[in-house]
């Protein structure tokens, strides 16, 4: 008898499509880098301090208001190198991420691929090592990018200036209604136009800086279909508008096709239109804020410019206004005169700094490569593709029982669509945010949505061109299999996790500060209370 070779793909396909994978995730059970402290402990052994540059610091200390110093060093954890090793490589052995799965569930965040080239750029010592005080004459390159980054911004946008300075998105936002209350301020209308409208599938964020900023803000719900009414607006505007912020596609992947309408109501009352394009995967080279009648807008470098979001950060939300908001952005500014840059100051009517310095220079620099790489033609193509994976997954996830797409019947999404699992819910008692958790087991997870969930038992899904459609089918076939098991095995579904380190969670805790801490100072501080209390 002839001996056969094992055929070692037998069991990943069946009829050519691939199975689910047999995902099993680590599980550490590693503990809080403060609990693993042993003091004397070292990693570094740090040298001493020079001669010459404790002669020059004599002083400095005592210069310095009481407030500002500490009592005691800070309590940091000590520890060897190879103990931070291990500590922080079984952290990354129990998460999940766009270079470790078909990251498509994070709607509304754009987890794209971030190309490792980029990485190593923003990486090379001569980008990493540089430092912000640093002069200009010795960063012209760096500088040079920033400028032409503005360029680029100002190209997809349509509008005349940019700054890169916010660190976020929401910052970007913050900024924008910075410049719309500076200009009220040099108009004389700051106080009489108070109110913000927005819409509910709107970011958050457009609403709580507005709010933060002064402004009284009223909200839009959609009509029947799911669009922004643009009656309830008509009703909405009046001589107290200052502006409208508005996110579109909304939330929902839902392009508002009359915004032209919306933007003309709001100019004609005296306002500013303020357009959220954190959700422009969709629309590079398609659609510009300017061309829809907007005065300002801002875009997320770190998701749309294919830059790491790196848990909150570091970022940059790009803002990009019209010639007559110009003066008001944030300072300092890129300048090119006589082909040399300068860092100067941007006037005295600038809204000043948003954060420190310029901005986060290595997402600068990572987006500028992508953006370079794909040139003109190839940002469109990144839209076109982004938008057709989204209508694809769609349509297949429609496939699945239990699973619908609220609003606007018969017609396609951009980016992302917001689901709803209320009937597989009505049918099983199976909740969204525990279908998110058991698609984990297979190693995958989606986002449910802001609140208020608006959109009952809400699942966001925004596909991204970074995938193919073997990756998508994969997304899909788990979706798939996680309801299936809602509707034959529930208890599977209500007690996950099974495969991962992840954990169900008491969500009421997150409305009572007494439970939960921010820091682990805080946490020991609040454990000591409660043993005191619980002694007494």
């Amino acid at each position: 008898m002839t001996a056969s070779i094992q055929d070692i793909s037998a069991h990943r396909f069946t009829n050519g499509r691939a199975n689910l994978r047999r995902y099993h995730q680590a599980r550490w059970d590693e503990p809080v880098i403060f609990e693993l402290s042993q003091a004397g402990e070292r990693g570094v052994l740090v040298p001493e301090l020079e001669q010459r540059v404790a002669s020059d610091t004599v002083g400095v200390l005592e210069s310095l208001p009481a407030g500002m110093l500490r009592a005691a060093p800070p309590s940091l954890p000590e520890m060897s190198q190879n103990r931070v090793l291990r500590h922080y490589l079984r952290l990354s052995q129990q998460t999940l991420g766009a270079d470790l799965n078909v990251d498509v569930g994070q709607g509304t965040c754009t987890m794209k691929y971030n190309p490792k080239v980029n990485e190593q750029l923003a990486r090379d010592p001569r980008m990493s090592e540089l430092h912000p005080l640093q002069d200009a004459d010795t960063v012209q390159g760096l500088l040079h990018i920033f400028h032409q980054v503005h360029a680029i911004m100002m190209e997809v946008s349509g509008m005349d200036a940019v700054s890169l300075q916010p660190r976020s998105g929401s910052q970007a936002i913050y900024g924008n209604f910075a410049v719309l209350r500076a200009f009220q301020e040099a108009a004389g209308t700051y106080g009489q136009r108070d109110e913000v409208i927005t819409t509910i599938f709107s970011h958050p964020s457009d609403a709580a800086c507005a709010k933060l900023l002064g402004y009284k803000v009223i909200t839009l719900y959609p009509d029947a279909d799911g669009y922004p009414d643009l009656e309830a607006l008509r009703a909405a505007v009046s001589e107290r508008t200052a502006a409208l912020i508005i996110t579109n596609p909304e939330d929902t992947g839902i392009f508002n096709s009359k915004i032209c309408q919306f933007t003309e109501l709001v100019r004609a009352a005296g306002g500013l239109n303020i357009y959220d394009q954190a959700n422009a995967n969709g629309l590079l080279g398609i659609t510009r804020a300017r061309e829809a009648g907007f005065d300002m807008c801002h875009f997320n470098l770190h998701k749309t410019f294919a830059t790491p979001h790196a848990c909150g950060g570091p970022a940059v939300g790009a803002m990009c206004v019209t010639k007559e908001l110009e003066r008001f952005l944030p300072s300092p500014k890129v300048v090119l005169r006589e082909g040399r840059y300068s860092i100067e100051d941007a006037g005295p009517d600038s809204i000043g700094k948003v954060s420190a310095f310029m901005g986060t220079a290595s997402i600068v620099l990572r987006a500028y490569a992508w953006t370079m790489n794909l040139g003109a033609a190839g940002l469109r193509e990144v839209a076109e593709i982004a938008v057709l994976n989204n209508n694809y997954v769609m349509h297949e996830l429609l496939k699945i029982p239990g699973l619908s797409a609220p609003y606007a019947p018969g017609k396609r999404r951009i980016e992302q669509v917001r689901y709803s699992w209320q009937k597989l819910s009505s049918d099983t008692g199976i909740h969204a945010e525990q279908i998110g958790i058991r698609a984990a087991d297979f190693a995958v997870h989606y986002w449910t949505s802001h609140h208020p969930f608006v959109v009952p038992e809400p699942a966001t899904v925004e596909p991204t061109e970074s995938y193919s459609r073997a990756d998508l089918d994969e997304f899909v076939d788990i979706m798939r299999q996680v309801a299936h098991e809602a509707y034959t095995d529930p208890e599977k579904v209500r007690s996950a996790p099974h495969n991962c380190p992840v954990h169900q969670i008491d969500g009421t805790a997150l409305d009572d500060p007494a439970r939960w801490a921010i820091t682990w100072r805080g946490y020991q501080r609040k454990l000591r209370e409660q043993r005191s209390h619980d002694g007494a």
